[in-house]
């Protein structure tokens, strides 16, 4: 019998060509094949980490679909909820370079792709209610009403499972009809999750509020356990239903790459360390660390690390706090 998922979510991966060069996307000549979709980035880096996770979609029967497949399986990912469309195409996107740590303009090309056509019909209970936590964004509710249908439901059976479910809201906003229904709909979403972590300027389009605790505290007032809210180099900032808030200083980082992808690694040190029954404090110090690594490489998942890399860096780290707490003290 297979083992029992730790870890399932659902969305929509694409090829990503990025540019071998900085310059304008109209004028690069070279372009390297990569993988993007950021619950699958999400599932790519809990999966390093040794969760078992699947990760529900529909591919075309396409060459794109099948690199999509191919990555799964070099990942450890199961696919087993992942259907190949005839019908429809895998969609795909373009990706500048930038070398100066700005953020990198990408181009979509997913309108009517197979995984836009995500719908309840694609919800196996048995596949879902197994596993221990569900991982939304808010991308894949964008793509399209029956997709956004389908993430409601995925919340729904799992709350009512006592299973628990965190939420990146990940904003994408030309893919809404207008800001307010974004906002309403992503809010809603947001009120059947355990924990939601937005990104600060999210969290204001969001709510309405402009401080970090307000904007948690908008949260924690519809149901949240707990919100974290991504503040840049400056770290993170977190508060619970029980009382607890506070900051968590940023990593050092000594080059921005990439900027694409450091949400979904913050959200794989998240989620991760909460699973592993960490305290808040020490999931979001690991929410920054990955997503520092995510950000000094080139690609949306390249910079997650694995298990053993994970463990190196922290032990480092938890040497250099008691050498810190032990000079400190004298």
């Amino acid at each position: 019998m297979k083992a029992a998922l730790d870890v399932v979510t659902y969305g929509e991966a694409m090829a990503m060509f990025v540019a071998a060069e900085p310059c304008h996307l109209a004028h690069a000549a070279q372009f390297t094949k990569r993988i993007a979709g950021a619950d699958l980035n999400v599932a790519i880096g809990l999966s390093r980490l040794g969760f078992r996770v699947g990760w529900m979609s529909r591919v075309g029967r396409d060459s794109f679909g099948t690199y999509v497949l191919d990555t799964l399986a070099r990942e450890g990912i199961d696919a087993s909820c992942v259907t190949v469309d005839p019908r429809y195409p895998t969609g795909f996107q373009l990706k500048s370079r930038n070398d100066d740590g700005s953020d990198p303009t990408v181009e979509y090309f997913r309108k009517g792709s197979a995984a836009s056509h995500l719908s309840c019909d694609d919800y196996v209970a048995d596949y879902v209610l197994g596993a221990r936590h569900l991982h939304l964004t808010g991308v894949a509710p964008a793509i399209s009403a029956t997709s956004c249908e389908l993430a409601f439901q995925l919340a729904r059976e799992m709350r009512a499972a006592g299973k628990t479910i965190s939420f990146d809201p990940n904003l994408r906003p030309t893919l809404w009809p207008s800001a307010d229904v974004m906002a309403k709909t992503l809010n809603a979403l947001a009120t059947l999750a355990d924990w939601v972590l937005p990104g600060l300027a999210e969290g204001r389009q969001l709510t309405g509020h402009d401080t970090p605790a307000d904007i948690a505290g908008f949260y924690l007032a519809r149901g949240a356990r707990g919100v974290v809210i991504k503040l840049g180099p400056e770290g993170a900032y977190f508060r619970t239903a029980d009382g607890r808030a506070g900051t968590v200083a940023g990593e050092r980082v000594a080059k921005v790459v990439d900027t694409v992808g450091a949400g979904d690694g913050f959200a794989v040190g998240v989620v991760s360390a909460l699973l592993e029954g960490r305290s808040v404090e020490q999931a979001v110090a690991r929410g920054n660390r990955i997503g520092a690594l995510a950000i000094q490489v080139i690609g949306d998942s390249e910079g997650l690390p694995t298990r053993a890399a994970l463990d190196q860096l922290e032990n480092v780290s938890n040497r250099a706090d008691r050498l810190e707490e032990t000079v400190t003290a004298q």
